[in-house]
């Protein structure tokens, strides 16, 4: 009996543990839970809109775009919208008859989207009648650009390719090799002068002078390294910024540099590894880590100012500057709003219950939001003076 009974509390002691391992396990892979906080920046919900049908777990690049008085939002399903700005009224709605990928881009006559199959088309702004249409042949998530009478885009299979804004031929193309592993993600090009700059999956980001096609420069942020594909995965997905004549990039497995634009001269570079990309002001870098933890660096050598871990594991988007605050999104369709100089929590806001994908987008006074659930809402944030005011009170995100 007494062996009986050992045996029994062996296995019992077995039972427990071995829960208690995987329940370690689980707290390990899961989304950090949001913590209370004190808010202390009242920021308002202006409106929401339906841009289309939700494009759940796909993480696209539709993303809104616009001015101070117009934004532009395409859905998965083909609806490509024209909200009114500062009340969310539609202006007109345009049903395309395929799935979308990326857009819109916009200037101010023209929307480009782009499809699923590999379709660039070009609409007009003013009612969203559509212009041209052709066909590429290649899937694209990442965001096209306009640049005077050139669209540009850039695909997965390492192509960047620029079009006529006016018929949609093409102009020139060119290309880079694709290791046989990459994430899925693409950065979208930033313009620059006459050049447009892009970052490509095999790390390596390069200068194109935009009429001519000419690559400038090349350079490699960081070469992959490692005996797996897994581990030599070294891809530049995230956003790249521009601060004066510098260019400031983060790759995955990588580096943070600052480039100078003119050479692709690395100036200064930091080990970090960034699947989002960043966000830069005067003083500072903003960069979401692999992990989920949101950091404040010096932009002029990359050192940390302030590091935020309370959201690991909940699949941020890039940061963005809003008024005095640094912004992402994150996979329940969570806004969380952070002080720029503190990185102190200082207030959180619902858009929807779709992760939000695609970067919030600031224009003007106000910040859009566009989730997988295909919803978009515009914030607002009072002045200083105005949030003298509000009453701090504590919340678990509303």
């Amino acid at each position: 009996m007494n062996r009986i009974f050992r045996l029994l509390t062996v296995g019992i002691i077995v039972i427990l543990n071995g829960c208690s391992f995987f329940q370690d396990q689980d707290e390990e892979i899961l989304p950090a839970e949001l913590v209370k906080f004190n808010e202390t920046l009242n920021i308002k919900k202006i409106w929401n809109g339906k841009v289309g049908k939700g494009s759940e777990l796909l993480h696209l690049s539709l993303m809104p775009s616009g001015n101070p008085e117009i934004i532009y939002t395409a859905s998965r399903d083909g609806q490509v919208t024209a909200f009114e700005a500062s009340s969310g009224k539609a202006f007109w709605r345009t049903k395309l008859d395929i799935n979308l990928t990326a857009g819109p881009a916009n200037n101010e006559n023209r929307i480009v989207v782009y499809g699923s199959d590999g379709e660039l088309i070009c609409l007009r702004s003013a009612d969203g009648s559509e212009v041209w249409r052709i066909s590429i042949k290649g899937e694209s998530i990442s965001t096209p650009v306009i640049a005077d009478n050139n669209v540009i885009i850039y695909t997965i299979d390492g192509q960047l390719r620029s079009f006529s804004i006016f018929d949609g031929t093409e102009r020139w193309s060119l290309s880079q090799d694709v290791p046989s592993l990459t994430l899925r993600g693409s950065s979208t090009p930033v313009i620059l002068g006459n050049n447009v700059i892009v970052g490509f999956d095999n790390g390596r980001m390069i200068s194109v002078n935009i009429e001519a096609g000419m690559v400038i420069w090349e350079a490699m942020l960081s070469p992959p390294s490692g005996r797996s594909d897994l581990e030599r995965l070294a891809d530049i997905d995230g956003v790249i910024k521009i601060f004066g004549q510098d260019i400031f990039v983060a790759g995955y497995q990588s580096q943070l540099a600052s480039v100078a634009a003119e050479s692709g001269q690395t100036i200064w570079s930091k080990e970090l590894s960034s699947e989002a990309g960043i966000e830069i002001d005067d003083d500072s870098i903003y960069l979401v880590t692999d992990q989920g933890f949101l950091l404040g660096l010096s932009r002029k050598d990359g050192s940390e100012v302030w590091r935020k871990e309370m959201l690991t594991r909940r699949e941020l988007t890039a940061p963005v500057r809003f008024k005095s605050t640094i912004v992402v999104g994150d996979l329940e369709g969570y806004i969380h709003f952070f002080d720029s100089k503190s990185g102190e929590l200082v207030a959180r806001r619902r858009s929807g219950k779709g992760a939000v994908s695609g970067v919030p987008v600031v224009i003007d006074e106000y910040l859009y939001v566009q989730n997988e659930s295909g919803m978009i809402s515009a914030f607002s944030a009072p002045s200083p003076e105005e949030n003298k005011d509000s009453k701090r009170f504590s919340l678990w995100g509303t």
